[in-house]
């Protein structure tokens, strides 16, 4: 019987409220530290396993929709440096501009000195071009940090299910060894 300071378990940790996953060297030890039998072990880690599978569909669903965020931001800091780049030339730009879905109109635009930006929530408010540019420059910042923060998130959960799912192998393969020794000394002491 392996003693407890033979297993290289690592430390529980556990990032913005995902649980760390504890990778098992020792199944035995880990069973007798748990307190549970190998099927509660295998039933507690399979339910683990889905909760890192649910957040995991939460996380990429944020990330899909930062990943479409940026662009649209980068596209309206764009615009408002070419509005700011012919503001006092009297040039006007011509643009086509999206009225409803699917329905185009062309707008000529001269020396504009404000743009109004969509916040949300059916709220629009004018800003100068300067502010425009460092509220989208801002905008864009805190969007690219957070797909930052959550691709590091994303690759500590797969972290998390990939030594989950190798606990889970190791518990089963474990059972199934214990059981094939039970009968293995059953049969030998039928024959003895």
């Amino acid at each position: 019987m392996a003693s407890s300071s033979s297993t290289a378990e690592e430390t529980t940790t556990e990032r913005r409220g995902i649980p760390g996953a504890q990778f098992v060297e020792d199944v035995e030890t880990y069973l007798t530290q748990s307190g549970l039998d190998v099927n509660s072990s295998l039933s507690f880690l399979q339910e683990r396993l889905q909760q890192y599978k649910l957040v995991e569909m939460k996380l990429l669903a944020q990330q899909r929709d930062l990943q479409a965020k940026i662009p649209d931001i980068e596209k309206c800091l764009d615009v408002v440096a070419i509005l700011q780049a012919k503001k006092g030339t009297g040039e006007p730009l011509i643009a086509d501009f999206e009225v409803s879905e699917g329905i185009y109109s062309q707008a000529r635009i001269e020396d504009a000195g404000s743009v109004c930006l969509w916040l949300g929530a059916n709220v629009m408010l004018e800003y100068s071009c300067e502010e425009a540019t460092a509220l989208l420059q801002k905008n864009l910042d805190n969007a690219k940090a957070s797909l930052e923060v959550l691709v590091a998130d994303l690759q500590f959960l797969r972290d998390q299910v990939t030594i989950t799912q190798v606990t889970i192998a190791r518990v089963y393969n474990w059972d199934v060894h214990q059981k094939r020794r039970m009968r293995e000394a059953v049969t030998a002491e039928k024959d003895s």
